[in-house]
This record gives structure tokens, sequence and C-alpha cells, in this order.
């Protein structure tokens, strides 16, 4: 059976290349295709030392690093891939990589990440971001969008499977696409991230610092509470913002290399998180470390951590995306954090495994597989029919003689 496994852009090593990574360890086999390719050799290592097959997009002036400005190009280099040789072929999207063309004998599984978010539900908050709300450039985003939506809602047809990585994303899928879809949650490492049962006496927080994190107003809340420490990793275009905010009980400690992080999230008291997410990984590897979550109460987060309402909580929920709210749930972590044991947390955190998303991703595609028919050895041929002779009849002999 030959198999494509087929990837939006590798630029980092993200949520996206975990998924990625643990597609590549249950097919080793796989031939790899990606609209670019600029892993680092560290992260290429990752993904097992492969190169992607790539399309046109890469040779493009600055696409290492301005591949988003791309984007209207991409489905037309997506539609480029020839993937006739393939029986089956598994995208891992999040953008384009679902709008492959296969074939009527190719089995297609298609991971979803999310639906293309600035295309569907999201478009006002990535115009409203980017400066693009009003103008002669808003005009032309909204009109790209629409295109890229149309495509993306067109070629959602052509996909044989969808497999979604969280409920939140699967009703997305079915808002977008009108297709249902299995749940398969995404691989964490949580074998990295070792359970400590004593915790020290800080909150953490740690992220990319872009606007739908809301770090500033983590550091915000924080601030009005001086009795309350926090220590704040990560950094990006609202470090700034955020570190202006901070008062003298929050520490910015920019970017941290994987020991240092890990190690803030054994010690740490609760881990404090306010993105609306399609899964989440943090929250998770938080709790593999025993370490409980506040978490806004929206998209993967609920699947991820258990509130106060559970017989075993790992976390504790506020629903607004407000100073206020946050505020109040860090209120209600202090008065009743001794529900919460680091065991449950680490309990709770062990069914997002690398081992169990490998386990059911094997038997998922399998199973399809199976379904359709493709990699399966073929039947025996019947053997060939014989032909039967017709009788023979005795010759019947003339003899004509002279006289």
């Amino acid at each position: 059976m030959k198999i494509a496994i087929v990837h939006d852009w590798l630029v980092t090593y993200a949520g996206a290349e975990r998924v990625l990574s643990a597609l590549l360890k249950i097919w080793p086999q796989a031939d790899l295709f990606s609209v670019i390719d600029f892993l680092s050799d560290a992260d290429r290592a990752k993904l097992g030392g492969k190169r992607a097959q790539t399309t046109f997009i890469q040779r493009l002036p600055k696409a290492r690093t301005r591949y988003q400005k791309y984007l209207p190009l991409m489905p037309l280099a997506i539609e480029q891939m020839d993937l006739s040789a393939y029986d089956l072929v598994i995208s891992s999207s999040h953008a384009v990589a679902k709008g492959v063309l296969t074939g009527p004998n190719t089995l297609h599984i298609s991971y979803v990440h999310s639906p293309i978010r600035y295309a569907w539900d999201l478009q006002h908050q990535y115009l409203n971001e980017s400066g693009m709300r009003f103008g002669l450039k808003g005009k032309l985003a909204r009109m790209i969008l629409h295109y890229i939506r149309m495509w993306d809602q067109r070629t959602a047809a052509a996909v044989d499977q969808f497999v979604a990585n969280s409920h939140f994303i699967a009703r997305r899928i079915e808002k977008a696409y009108r297709r249902p879809s299995t749940v398969i949650y995404p691989p964490v490492d949580t074998k990295g991230f070792n359970l400590q049962i004593e915790k020290q006496d800080y909150y953490l927080t740690a992220s990319r610092m872009v606007p739908y994190k809301k770090m500033p107003m983590i550091v915000e809340a924080f601030t009005a509470m001086p009795d309350k420490k926090l220590i704040v990793i990560g950094e990006g275009p609202e470090f700034d913002k955020a570190k202006a905010l901070a008062g003298p009980n929050v520490t910015l400690l920019g970017y941290q290399s994987f020991e240092v992080l890990r190690s803030h999230m054994q010690n740490a008291r609760a881990f404090v998180f306010a993105a609306e997410e399609d899964f989440g990984i943090s929250p998770v590897e938080a709790q593999a470390c025993g370490t409980p979550v506040i978490a806004f109460g929206r998209g993967g987060t609920l699947e991820t951590v258990r509130g106060l309402d559970d017989s075993a909580p790992t976390g504790v929920f506020y629903h607004e995306q407000s100073i206020g709210a946050l505020m109040a749930a860090v209120q209600l972590f202090e008065a009743e954090h001794h529900r919460i044991s680091p065991q449950a947390c680490r309990e709770n955190a062990e069914q997002f495994s690398e081992k169990n998303f490998e386990r059911q991703m094997r038997l998922f595609v399998e199973a399809r597989c199976a379904e359709a028919n493709i990699g399966q050895p073929a039947p025996p041929a019947p053997p060939a029919p014989r032909l039967a002779l017709a009788p023979t009849k005795p010759a019947i002999v003339v003899s004509v003689t002279s006289v």
C-alpha cells in the first residue's frame, strides 16, 4: 500500500507538527508533501528526518518568512500535487492540505485541526487584529477570504473520512462542511512532564504573545491581586504591552528552554490559560505535571480540563475573557484547591498521551482501509472454466462402386 501524508506548511515545530510527527511514526514508509518546507535540521529530526515534496510557492521570494502572504495561491498550489499513485492519503490540515486532489481508487482521510479559522467564524476577529477592517485592503482581504471559503467548502466533498482533534472542532466541521467526523485527540508528550506533588506559591502562564492568547489580560488581572505571584513565559508581538501592565508581583521571563518551562510547570500552584483554543496542549502538559488549570471555559479546554462539578476535578473554569472573571476564578481556586489532587490531574492528562493517539489513529485508518478494500490482499482468481467438448458422432462412409 502506497501512503502519502500531506501537511499545510512546514516552518516551525508546533502543535500541528506534533500530530504530523506521530503520523510518521505510525506510517514511516509514507511520502511527505507540503506547500513549503523550511524546517530546521533539529525540527526535521522530530519528523524522522523526512523532507517534504513541495510546491512552486517554495521558490517564490521571501517564502520562508512571508509565506502567509501567499495564502491566495495555496489552493492552486496544493491541487498541483500528483497523488495518483497512492492508495491512501492522510492530510493534516488547518488550512489547505485537505484540498489535495485524489481519484476514486484512493482513500483520503483528513485529520482536521480546524477549518480555515480566518476564513470562517474568526474572519472578523482576524480582520480587526490585522488592521484590515476598513479601506481598500480590507475589501480585498474579504474578497480573498470569500474565495477561499468557497474553495474550502467545495473540496470538503472529496474527503472520504474526517477526523477532528476535539468535539469543539467536530462542531466546526459540521457547521462549515455539513460532514460528520470522528474525534481523536492529538498527542501530548505526557512522558516528558513528570508528576510533582509538592507545589510552590506562584501561578504560571506560558504561551506565544499573540492577541487571541490574552496574555496582557492575565498580567493585568494578577497585577490587581498583589498578594499573588505570577510568572509569565513566552514572547511575541504583545510582550511589550504585557510588560507595561505588569506589577511587581508579575515576572516576565520571555522565551525559555523546554527544561525551564517544564520546571516551572511542575512547581506552579496552578497554570492560567485564557485562550479559546481548538484543543490546547499547554493545559494538558500542566496537568501531566500534577498542576491544576484555571482556564477560559470555551473551546478545547472544556474537554481537557475537569471542572469543579466533576467528582475528580483538575481545574477551575471562568466564562468571560475579562479581568474580573479571571480574578473571580483565582479566588474560587484558592477556596477549592484542596479538592484538586495532583494525581487526578496526571490521570486526566494520560488519556491524551502519544501512545493513545497512535493506537486510536492506527485502528481508525486500518478499519477505513478494510471497508474500502485498500491495501488488502487480492482474492485468489477463480480457476479458469474447462471447455466442454461436443460429443463426437460416428462418421458415415458411403462407398460408390461403378458397374
